[in-house]
């Protein structure tokens, strides 16, 4: 799989990254979620994670075409929006070691890859409040 590099959103020590693959989908980088709590409020099939990225990580869809990425319809493959504000986003987990290589990735985070059509139809309906 190759990937395409969309954007990130940085602070020092932390980089969720969105990509665009050449498989129609995308893969979301963001933070692995260790507190129990949160993790108790998800079903997480198997061979699937969640990662926790800032919901303005979805801006950089512009840069693949979208015509925004603002976030409207806070649904799959978005599974919860925490206090923070930040976006919990399920699918399978990414083990495509071509994808994986392309990536820079710290041990406290890990990837997920979900179908552009279900990321794409997050910006469309009304907006979330």
């Amino acid at each position: 799989m190759k990937l395409r590099f969309l954007g990130k959103n940085s602070t020092p020590g932390d980089s969720p990254t969105l990509y665009a693959s050449d498989q129609d989908s995308y893969v979301v980088q963001g933070w692995k979620i260790y507190a129990r709590d949160l993790l108790a409020r998800l079903e997480v099939p198997d061979g699937h994670t969640v990662v926790e990225v800032p919901t303005e990580l979805f801006e950089h869809l512009v840069k693949d075409g979208v015509s925004t990425g603002k976030i409207k319809n806070f649904s799959a493959p978005i599974v919860l929006v925490t206090e923070e504000g930040t976006c919990v986003v399920q699918g399978p987990q990414m083990r495509d070691a071509e994808a994986l290589s392309q990536m820079r990735m710290p041990d406290y985070e890990t990837c997920v890859e979900v179908p552009k059509s279900s990321i794409v139809a997050l910006l469309e309906g009304p907006t979330w409040t």
